[in-house]
């Protein structure tokens, strides 16, 4: 198993301490835990310091993505976030596609940063900043469990791992041109769009 809201707060952190106050989520369906896991610690992370748009997809494509990045292009400059958070790395690639046909410039206009580290993500035009998830510990893990089940049924015992995500920056990710004076108290808002 692997932290989703701890990989959402460390995405939140990236993007709070770059200073940026306006920020969208996209990702979807909600019914996904990891979904709704990374939304929480995004929110969680922001703590207050940032109004969070949600946009909410049906899938976790490109496309997707896409049509989600057309969505947040179409707010006026006031209310466009300075800043999207994606559920998976297939969503922020086709954030990042949209926004440069619509001359939106990563990371001076917009920072992008996605989750799973997909091999994509480093290959992308503008190279992705995203939450790495640890898969060949968790693959080596999977194995060493299997192996232990197989040898010794009867004396295995189940038991719950938790891999602790990371994240990786890289040129998508920078300050907002002018960022705004931070909030001293209150919570995340969240608001679906």
């Amino acid at each position: 198993d692997y932290c989703s809201v701890l990989g959402g707060r460390l995405a939140g952190d990236h993007l709070r301490e770059l200073g940026h106050q306006r920020v969208a989520f996209v990702g979807g369906p909600f019914s996904l835990p990891q979904v709704t896991d990374r939304h929480t610690g995004l929110v969680e992370a922001m703590g207050g310091e940032a109004e969070i748009r949600v946009v909410t997809t049906t899938n976790l494509t490109v496309a997707a993505g896409r049509r989600a990045g057309e969505e947040i292009a179409d707010l006026t400059p006031a209310e466009r976030p300075t800043a999207v958070f994606c559920a998976n790395d297939l969503l922020a690639l086709g954030v990042l596609q949209e926004m440069t046909m619509r001359g939106v410039r990563v990371p001076r206009d917009m920072t992008i940063v996605g989750y799973d580290d997909i091999d994509f993500a480093a290959a992308a035009a503008v190279p992705l900043s995203s939450v790495r998830q640890p898969r060949e510990q968790l693959g080596r893990a999977a194995a060493q469990l299997l192996l232990e089940e197989a040898n010794e049924p009867r004396l295995h015992q189940h038991r719950h791992v938790v891999f602790q995500p990371e994240l990786v920056v890289r040129e998508s990710s920078a300050k907002p041109v002018s960022a705004p004076a931070r909030k001293s108290a209150g919570t995340a808002r969240s608001r679906k769009g």
